[in-house]
């Protein structure tokens, strides 16, 4: 029996993830990126979860709403992002969870396989 889930063409998979980046649908990023079931796109330039501002979520604003949840991996272990910035992107409609990298990536992909309304943050390892 074939229990691998149907993911319809053209949906976003993470292929994998380590020290040099990440694949997503054969393609090879080396920087920090955001991965929604229609797309992936460079993010930002940060390396590490505690340089992050809000600024580097702007981009974000617009397309909030579509989204459910955000799932920003923070690198090679699960940071937590400080209080402040955390409500500020709640009061612009972005809901985050925070985890390792691979731990969002994995994520990701089972929530995509769901049909939820899913985005990745994905700092590198």
């Amino acid at each position: 029996m074939d229990v691998t889930p149907l993911i319809p063409e053209g949906r976003q998979i993470i292929q994998s993830y380590g020290t040099s980046g990440f694949r997503v649908n054969d393609e090879k990023y080396g920087q920090a990126i955001c991965v929604t079931p229609e797309k992936t796109s460079p993010w930002c330039h940060k390396l590490h979860v505690n340089d992050l501002r809000i600024e580097d979520f702007s981009a974000l604003f617009d397309e909030a709403k579509q989204y459910d949840v955000y799932l920003l991996g923070t690198g090679e272990t699960g940071i937590f992002l400080p209080q402040n910035l955390l409500k500020e992107l709640r009061a612009n409609h972005i809901k985050i969870e925070c985890m390792d990298s691979g731990a969002a990536c994995r994520t990701y992909n089972v929530l995509m396989a769901e049909g939820r309304r899913i985005a990745a943050l994905l700092l590198p390892l």
